[in-house]
């Protein structure tokens, strides 16, 4: 057997791939390949079965196991579809004289526990929408970001119910500002959310082996989530 790169001899075995073929390593070169390999493309009707294991709780390991493609396939599929998923939500134009939000923030965190950080999201009580997302720290900047991530229509116009987390009442406006307790079910939409959000979306699940080792990746996870929540919202619902 020969190195596909240098050509060279001094191959070792070094375990397998995601589908089970043994793969090999050069010595010489550092170069790691699979003898024979079968390059085939991968069908829309797979990459449409991915798109919809990427909205359930499975890891990217587990969809390697369901789908039979290469880890480095998949990692690569998933980073250009994270990159190119919008960061800001698409909302219907409202007509209501006054809007309603709760607003939250859920912990989370990339790569390690040290590296922390926030999903602050708005919640629209009537069209059970999520309207803004923000994931950053938890200061006063992930306040500013979620209230820039809002529709003008809202930040002109609604009334936010949070909790008493200080950097709210720094950012939002005090006359539509509510701070609120959890007693008062004034957030138990937003609240519920986040509970579907960590159920639904593997790196959010605390206590768990899946999680992000980059930013962008998390971040890209959770927009795709958000989005794919509003668009298969019932159409009553939003109306």
């Amino acid at each position: 057997m020969n190195c596909p790169r240098c050509r060279g001899t001094h191959i070792v075995k070094n375990g397998s791939n995601g589908v089970g073929t043994p793969k090999f390593l050069c010595k010489v070169c550092g170069r790691q390949f699979v003898e024979d390999p079968k390059n085939c493309s991968i069908t829309q009707e797979t990459k449409e079965l991915i798109d919809k294991l990427l909205l359930e709780r499975i890891p990217l390991a587990g969809i390697v196991r369901v789908t039979g493609v290469s880890e480095r396939w998949l990692q690569y599929y998933v980073n250009d579809k994270y990159a190119h998923t919008p960061r800001r939500v698409e909302n219907k134009k409202k007509s209501r004289a006054r809007l309603t939000l709760e607003c939250d923030e859920l912990w989370s965190f990339v790569a390690r526990k040290g590296n922390k950080q926030w999903v602050w999201l708005a919640f629209d009580r009537d069209t059970q929408e999520v309207v803004g997302v923000y994931i950053g720290d938890r200061s006063q900047t992930g306040a500013q970001g979620l209230w820039q991530s809002l529709p003008a229509v809202y930040r002109q116009r609604a009334v936010s119910y949070t909790d008493f987390w200080e950097a709210y009442e720094a950012i939002f406006p005090g006359p539509r500002h509510r701070s609120v307790g959890k007693e008062t079910g004034q957030t138990s939409h937003i609240e519920r959310f986040n509970c579907t959000l960590r159920q639904r979306v593997s790196r959010l699940v605390r206590k768990a082996l899946s999680f992000s080792k980059k930013l962008e990746n998390h971040v890209g996870a959770i927009w795709y989530f958000v989005h794919h929540y509003n668009a298969t919202l019932c159409p009553t619902t939003r109306s």
